[in-house]
């Protein structure tokens, strides 16, 4: 028997899920319903299905969730709607007796991440969390690195993420310009980078002290550099005409059909100026954390720069790691799903401490994020998966913890305080 899959949330994000289940899955998986606030958003997502040979599936609105529960009996919901909105429909679906997948971060403040632990441990349901970057081959060789005593204990972590004048620019234009809709960038990018050193050094966070400013993005702070020329959003405007920062939607099929054709049904604006007066994120973020094992870490999240990707530095009392990679950027749904965090360049080097210091082969994976999106939907989807002895897929209590440490650091960029994230939630 199948594993029935219902789906709320078909934007940019949802196709890699839905896509899956249709195509490579189909065998044992198949899709039963879509969830949108938007029924053109949801007319395309079915289009893609019957393109794959998979029947159309009903469509509900959000206020019809349960019913469509009741009605096409999921027995997972996969959520990829906008993440102020993740921790209802978690919510929602376990209490109905549903298993869930969710995009990340899993939710974007403390009340929202307490609901989904009460939720959980009174349902019993299980919650997977889709931290593709665990799975890709650089990334898990620093993992497997600090687990063979490479560098010995690790002491400290210096991480910089850095995205570029595209990439960076499009969580601007989108609905991620709101903190209320995403948390922030420390919440919804960096809770990939948060799981990571969680990840690698198999810990959680203790203490977090932040600052964050809109240093470049926004009117006030164009205004300063000797910007003329506003507009409200790119489509339609003169003024965006030239400007390396607008993107044409009619340009890209599939953002034309998810968010210009969308708009009479959703009210949704996909391509806002990044130098509007109402954005509330941060573009430059700085934060300190130590950790429940004592190892501290500095971590920094630019997002204008002129080339995109990381440098990572682990410390331990016998060496140090030094990794360093060069993504090729992109803009959510204006491109080829496999551009999507893919590496051009990595390099990882080990120091030891009294011997000469050495670059570490890596595996090189086709596919999304590096290689990881292959793996990871191997890991969902498949019932049976390969044993995987880095036990990389994500749990609820994975996804929260990445969490807490942007939350945390968003509220100590309000307060100029350190905040305890053991203070934040009750487990």
């Amino acid at each position: 028997m199948k594993t029935r899959y219902a789906q709320v949330g078909t934007g940019g994000r949802a196709r890699m899920y839905y896509e899956a289940v249709a195509k490579e899955y189909s065998e044992i998986n198949e899709m039963v319903a879509f969830c949108d606030l938007s029924h053109t958003r949801m007319e395309y997502a079915n289009s893609m299905l019957e393109s794959l040979g998979a029947k159309r599936v009903p469509e509900y609105a959000p206020h019809e969730f349960e019913k469509m529960i009741d009605e096409t009996h999921p027995d997972v919901v996969i959520v990829t709607s906008v993440d102020r909105t993740h921790d209802d429909y978690i919510v929602r679906a376990m209490e109905k007796g549903c298993d869930v997948i969710t995009e990340k971060p899993i939710t974007i403040n403390e009340e929202k991440a307490q609901r989904i632990i009460d939720a959980a441990k009174r349902t019993g349901r299980k919650i997977r969390v889709t931290f593709n970057y665990r799975y890709a081959p650089h990334h898990t060789k620093i993992r497997e690195l600090i687990e063979s005593g490479a560098i010995g204990k690790p002491t400290s972590v210096h991480f910089e993420w850095l995205l570029n004048t595209n990439h960076g620019a499009d969580y601007y234009r989108r609905w991620h310009r709101n903190k209320l809709n995403s948390g922030g960038l420390l919440v919804h990018k960096a809770t990939h980078h948060f799981d990571l050193v969680n990840f690698w050094l198999g810990t959680e966070a203790d203490t977090v002290f932040a600052f964050g400013n809109l240093a470049f993005y926004g009117q006030a702070a164009a205004e300063k550099r000797g910007v003329e020329n506003f507009y409200y959003r790119c489509h339609g405007s003169e003024n965006a005409k030239g400007d390396p920062f607008a993107i044409d939607l009619e340009e890209k099929p599939v953002l034309k059909a998810l968010y210009l054709d969308a708009e009479k049904d959703s009210g949704y604006i996909r391509d806002r100026s990044v130098f509007s007066d109402d954005i509330s994120i941060e573009d430059t973020m700085n934060v300190l954390v130590r950790f429940r094992n004592g190892v501290q870490m500095s971590y920094s999240l630019t997002s204008y720069m002129p080339w995109e990707g990381f440098n990572v530095s682990i410390n331990g009392d016998k060496g140090r790691i030094e990794y360093t990679a060069l993504e090729k950027p992109y803009i959510n749904a204006g491109g080829d799903k496999k551009d999507e965090g893919a590496t051009v360049f990595h390099k990882i080097r080990v120091c030891p401490m009294f011997a000469p210091a050495y670059e570490v082969p890596i595996e090189t994976k086709a596919g999304g994020h590096g290689g990881g999106d292959p793996t990871m939907l191997d890991d969902i989807f498949l019932p049976d998966p390969p044993y995987d002895k880095f036990h990389r897929a994500a749990d609820y209590t994975d996804g929260i913890r990445s969490a807490l440490i942007g939350i945390a650091a968003n509220k100590s960029i309000a307060s100029g305080l350190p905040v305890k994230v053991r203070d934040l939630v009750e487990w």
